[in-house]
Order: C-alpha cells, then sequence, then structure tokens
C-alpha cells in the first residue's frame, strides 16, 4: 500500500491553520476507530462542484482510495490537501469532513464554486502607478478604457480564456488561453497568446531618476506585437515549470531615436525571440494573502535578436517565508533579485527597480540598471474578520456573501541596483534604498487585496500610498 500525506512535515499548535486547531478531527477519528493507528482510505467523495470535473480535483490530492493514513496525523493530512484544492481559486471555500468505520475512512470533500465569467470594464491609469500618474501635468488625458473578459474553469477543467479589448490613450488587443494539465493526473498542460500593443506617449529616458516622456497626438511613437506558446508541467497547484517560447516585434518613431539612439541599439525596429524557463514552488496557505508557508521562484530568460544585438540572458528568484506568530500576529518575509548579463543592453531593457518590483516609498522613481536585489518584511496583525457578509435580495450563493478581513500592517523594505553607468542626475544607483511604513490590507471578494499605506524613504520623503495587492 502506498502511504500518503508524506509532504507534510509536524507543526505546532500555533503555526497551524485556524480551522485545525478547531476541528479536533484526529480525536474525532480515534474516537469512531479505536485501535486503528493505521487507517485505509475507501472512498474519497466531492460535492459541490456542479460545474468543475472531478477529475480536476482529484488530481491535487496527494492521496488515492486504496491508500493507508496515520491516524495520529490525519487532521493535518487533510488540512494541506484542503488548501491545494481551495487554492485552485476555484471555490469561494472549500470543507473536508472524514468519516471512520473498522479502520475504513471515507472522505468527503464540500466546495462552494465561485462566478467563473468575468466581462470588467476598463478604467485605469496608464502609467506604473497612481503616485507616476499624479506626476503627469496632461494626467486626465492618461486614462485606458475598453473591456476584459475572463472565463475562469473553462469547460469545468481549470483551463483559462482572457481577452483584452483597451482603448484610451494606450490601445491593446489581447487573447490568450491556458490550460493546467492534461492526463489522468493533470500533469501537462499548455498555454498560446497574441497581443498587440500601441500607445501615444513613451518614456524614452531617465533623468534624475524619472522617467522623460514623448507625446503624439497624432502618431503612435511605440508599437509592440507578440504571440507566444508554452508547456506546463505540473504536480500540484503548488510545483510548476513552465516553459515558453515568445516572438517579438517593436517598433518606434524616429522622433524617439532621435532623442535617445541607444533606446533599441538597432535604429527604430527589432524582433526578438524570448525563451523563458520557470519554476514555482508555492506552499503558501493562500495565494492571495498568504500567513503561514513558503515560496520560491525561480525564473531564467534568453533573448535572442534577430538583428545584430546582442543576445541576453536574465536570471531571476524570489525566496519568501511566512510565519505566524501567534495571537494573530504574522511574519512575512522575502528576498529576491536579477542579474542580467550581455555586451550591451539597450535602455528598454536597462530595467530594475520602480517598475514591476520597487522599494515602497520610492513609487515616483526609477533606477535603471542590469542588476538589483530587493529585501521586504513585515509584520501583520488581524484587526477586524467579519467572516462572510451576506447581501440581500441574492439567491445566488456564488456571489451574495463577501469576505472581509482588514490587517494592520508595518514593513520595511531595502534594494540595490548596480549599474555600470548612470543616466545623468540619477542618485539612486549603486547607493541603498531603505523604507518603512504602516499600512492597512482589506481582503476580500475573489482573492482580491487592497493595501493603504503609509510610507517614508531614506531620501527623508512620505507619503500615502494605494496598492491593490499583497506586495510580499
Amino acid at each position: 500500500m502506498l502511504l500518503g500525506c508524506w509532504a507534510v512535515a509536524p507543526a505546532s499548535a500555533a503555526t497551524l491553520p485556524d480551522s485545525v486547531r478547531r476541528a479536533p478531527l484526529d480525536s474525532l477519528i480515534l474516537a469512531q476507530c479505536p485501535g486503528y493507528p493505521v487507517l485505509r482510505v475507501a472512498s474519497v467523495l466531492f460535492v459541490g462542484n456542479e460545474v468543475t470535473k472531478e477529475r480536476i480535483l482529484r488530481a491535487e490530492l496527494d492521496f488515492r482510495e486504496g491508500d493507508t493514513l496515520q491516524a495520529a496525523t490525519l487532521a493535518r493530512c487533510l488540512e494541506a490537501n484542503r488548501l491545494r484544492v481551495f487554492n485552485l481559486q476555484l471555490f469561494h471555500h472549500v470543507l473536508v469532513q472524514p468519516v471512520c468505520r473498522n479502520g475504513e475512512l471515507t472522505i468527503l470533500f464540500s466546495v462552494q464554486e465561485r462566478w467563473y465569467t468575468f466581462p470588467i470594464p476598463i478604467l485605469s491609469l496608464a502609467d506604473r502607478n497612481f503616485r507616476s500618474w499624479l506626476d503627469r501635468p496632461d494626467r486626465w488625458r492618461r486614462v485606458d478604457y475598453g473591456l476584459h473578459v475572463e472565463r475562469k474553469n473553462f469547460r469545468g477543467r481549470n483551463e483559462e480564456i482572457r481577452g483584452n479589448l483597451q482603448l484610451g490613450f494606450n490601445r491593446k488587443y489581447e487573447l490568450f488561453y491556458d490550460t493546467p494539465g492534461y492526463g489522468k493526473l493533470r500533469r501537462l498542460g499548455f498555454g498560446v497568446g497574441g497581443s498587440y500593443f500601441r500607445s501615444h506617449s513613451l518614456d524614452y529616458a531617465t533623468v534624475e531618476d524619472k522617467l522623460v516622456n514623448f507625446r503624439d497626438d497624432t502618431g503612435f511613437p511605440i508599437e509592440r506585437r507578440y504571440v507566444t506558446a508554452g508547456l506546463r508541467w505540473r504536480y500540484t497547484v503548488q510545483r510548476r515549470t513552465l516553459l515558453d517560447v515568445s516572438y517579438h516585434r517593436e517598433t518606434i518613431s524616429d522622433s524617439i531615436v532621435r532623442r535617445n539612439p541607444d533606446y533599441y541599439l538597432s535604429g527604430s525596429r527589432r524582433d526578438y525571440v524570448d525563451v523563458a524557463l520557470t519554476t514555482i514552488f508555492n506552499h503558501r496557505n493562500t495565494f492571495a494573502y498568504p500567513l503561514t508557508g513558503h515560496y520560491l521562484q525561480l525564473s531564467l530568460i534568453q533573448r535572442l535578436f534577430v538583428t545584430k544585438a546582442p543576445p541576453i540572458t536574465t536570471l531571476r528568484a524570489q525566496v519568501s517565508k511566512y510565519v505566524a506568530l501567534g495571537h494573530d500576529f504574522y511574519y512575512s518575509a522575502s528576498v529576491q533579485g536579477q542579474v542580467r548579463v550581455s555586451e550591451r543592453v539597450a535602455y528598454a531593457d536597462n530595467r530594475a527597480l520602480g517598475f514591476s518590483e520597487l522599494v515602497r516609498g520610492y513609487d515616483q522613481y526609477v533606477v535603471d540598471g542590469r542588476h538589483y536585489g530587493l529585501v521586504q518584511q513585515g509584520i501583520s496583525y488581524r484587526l477586524w474578520d467579519a467572516g462572510r457578509l451576506k447581501l440581500g435580495g441574492i439567491d445566488n450563493p456564488k456571489i451574495n456573501s463577501i469576505p472581509l478581513v482588514v490587517y494592520l500592517n508595518t514593513f520595511a523594505d531595502a534594494g540595490y541596483v548596480a549599474s555600470r553607468g548612470a543616466e545623468r542626475g540619477s542618485r539612486l544607483p549603486n547607493r541603498l534604498q531603505a523604507a518603512a511604513g504602516i499600512g492597512l490590507h482589506l481582503v476580500t471578494y475573489y482573492d482580491r487585496v487592497i493595501t493603504l499605506e503609509y510610507t517614508r524613504n531614506v531620501l527623508g520623503q512620505g507619503g500615502f500610498f494605494l496598492r491593490t495587492e499583497f506586495p510580499i
């Protein structure tokens, strides 16, 4: 017989999720089946999955009918499997209930499915973040609008289709399809997609650690298009490897070339192929707002140009740890970095902090460079847990209850960018960046996280910042 749940290590009561501490399943099972230290899984049942195929859920479990489990650690084992199913992000909640008779286990998973089709109006700011948008003199013209359509759990197989029709300041037309896995164990999947983007403005240089913008009301100084295809190797929702190959064509106007000849190194157009290999170990208790567990992501990207520009090799890594301190206090820490190797790098590729990653409190700045390191840590306190708020007059359980949890958070960030040649007036490359702050984190509907933070950096600057995701 195969003994399941080997991956679940012993943990103290302080670090176990609340659902385990509140539900003494071990004692219950020992009372139902006294004298059976090892239990046999007779059947695994699922209820509530009206759309989701049962084989999608079974692929996340590390035990099957006929396996044997230790009675003393059964609660911990079932909680680990419950979290795997919940972190598919297809359900509002997942409950697990074992029943034992004569050493035989019946394990019931009860799920409440979400709403899976989202036509979302696009009304967004055409900048990196809210602070950089406020700094633009033409901010009210830098707005995007359109429609984003997303179909999750397509055909009940956890497939996803996404489409964008974005107009306004930035024009974007996109369509993507992704399936996590085929076969009985859902191990091998793939993804395909395409994107076309153009904008009336382009940030073409960096001066004093801020982007310099060029605007053309009648033309488009930047156009980008690409197609992509990739394979996904997936053991569970917690362990994945992705291999993606994409072909890109990018064009800038002559006005940009005159202002910055090094923007592309190859004139007004470049074509290149990106080959990206990414491995993810996501052992966090929940993916939207993790409180316990750990996370590791490693990426290797090789960029090959059709022109004579030298190739670029990029290595990125991130390691995060989440610890329950007890009494509703939680600690989180993350270390990430990038190493980029090439004989020569165009301005468009010489980007480090201030774009997708940043030291909080430096939102108005960007830091150019090939290599960077970033350390973030914080302590959260669960200030208020309202549970699920019921909406009157709505009968559909997929949308009639809103989870609401508020955390008080204090944090400190530090980052460093290594740059061979800093741009004119730059102060931040080759210098430690650091900041600390306090904030409120609101965790709510469909894994949405909204944060309001006050931050001060070592430059003596402070301010309030609004974000829409958990920063670590």
